[in-house]
């Protein structure tokens, strides 16, 4: 393999790390490969990190940060990520990934997910080198299952094991608040106490997605090349495409999965349209409407029995006004939807009084994920 080597000296690049949250997560099969199928609406918001890349002449991979507990070997997502970047981009250079955490570790908001695809477009601007947009799909799937979701930004949905993302029409900003406990939650252990749970509780054992078989495997991953492979770079991805499902012909597997979509997101738990009118008269916002509809994260059977700190914390959000609470991917950060942003802030500030560590936020569209990536 020839590598292109940096011309210049030295090339810095700072970029934001957004957090997302995890609007519903229904837990399917576990798998031949030992993954779980997955259904899942990510949406990002604005609490983020900050991630500084420098490229310099030389070669090899430094991972800095204070956290101790973000690890700064071979693990970490970022060095993971870059080496494939590197290598990818047929370029040699000395990266140097400075991670400025804002975000909780093993908080259920995949801020080392969103550290990795932050390095990598850090790369390829320090570089000022892009990758195919399906060759960086393929290396953010490889490195870990929540990655490729930050490619698309905004609404979105995620199945397979959450690693195969569609970009949904964006919901309209909701403020929110997150609160983010000090315990942290592993998700490999949250994972074997669900099965554990399914194999003693009738009640639990999953009821959708049959297993994939290669087929529809092979067209999920054609029809998220064919979305992704028509432009040259992140923000040209994330502009040109208007938020609708691309899919190729019609498979077993999409339609299970369809099925289990619209029943997710049907009235039939609230007897009302998800977009009401309120007593001013205005519509309401229809992120708000939508989780009325009974969506749930299945990690709450098993984390709030384990942490009932987990279950006390949503249950004072629902105090604090929110509309709709959850706990985000397998937490251990717990989010409330708010009617208006004066709303989350009197929340907030009345969390922070009852020891709780919460900050106001704010969901944001794919436009806006972009525009605000890159500093």
């Amino acid at each position: 393999m020839i590598a292109v080597a940096l011309q210049s000296s030295s090339m810095s690049v700072s970029v934001r790390s957004f957090a997302k949250i995890n609007l519903g997560l229904r837990i399917g099969a576990r798998r031949d490969d030992g993954f779980h199928e997955l259904l899942t609406i990510y949406q990002t918001i604005r609490l983020h990190d900050i991630i500084r890349v420098t490229a310099a002449r030389g070669s090899g991979i430094e991972i800095r940060c204070a956290d101790t507990r973000v690890p700064k070997d071979e693990s970490n997502t970022c060095y993971r990520i870059a080496e494939k970047v590197l290598q990818g981009l047929k370029a040699k250079a000395r990266i140097v990934i400075e991670i400025e955490k804002r975000l909780p570790v093993q908080g259920g908001l995949g801020g080392a997910s969103s550290n990795a695809v932050a390095a990598m477009a850090g790369i390829e601007t320090a570089l000022k080198k892009r990758l195919e947009a399906n060759e960086r799909m393929r290396i953010a799937a490889e490195v870990g299952s929540d990655l490729p979701l930050f490619l698309v930004g905004g609404t979105v949905l995620g199945l397979g094991r959450g690693e195969q993302v569609y970009p949904l029409e964006d919901f309209p900003a909701t403020p929110g608040v997150v609160v983010t406990p000090e315990v942290g939650v592993s998700t490999p252990k949250a994972f074997a106490e669900w099965d554990r749970r399914v194999d003693l509780t009738p009640g639990l054992k999953p009821s959708f997605f049959p297993e994939a078989n290669a087929a529809g495997q092979s067209r999920a991953a054609a029809s998220t090349k064919n979305w992704m492979g028509a432009s040259t770079g992140p923000h040209k991805t994330a502009g040109r495409h208007t938020g609708k499902l691309t899919v190729g012909e019609p498979f077993d597997r999409m339609i299970e999965l369809g099925r289990e979509l619209s029943a997710w997101l049907s009235e039939c738990n609230s007897g009302a349209p998800l977009a009401v009118k309120s007593k001013r008269g205005r519509r309401e916002n229809p992120l708000l409407g939508l989780v009325r509809t009974g969506i749930k994260n299945d990690f709450e059977h098993v984390v709030f029995s384990e942490y009932p700190e987990l279950s006390e914390v949503k249950s004072a959000l629902e105090r604090a006004g929110a509309r709709y609470a959850s706990l985000s991917g397998s937490g251990s950060a717990l989010y409330g939807l708010f009617a208006s942003d004066e709303a989350a802030r009197a929340a907030a500030a009345s969390l922070r009084k009852q020891g709780w560590a919460a900050q106001a936020t704010a969901t944001i569209t794919r436009r806006q994920y972009w525009k605000r990536a890159i500093q």
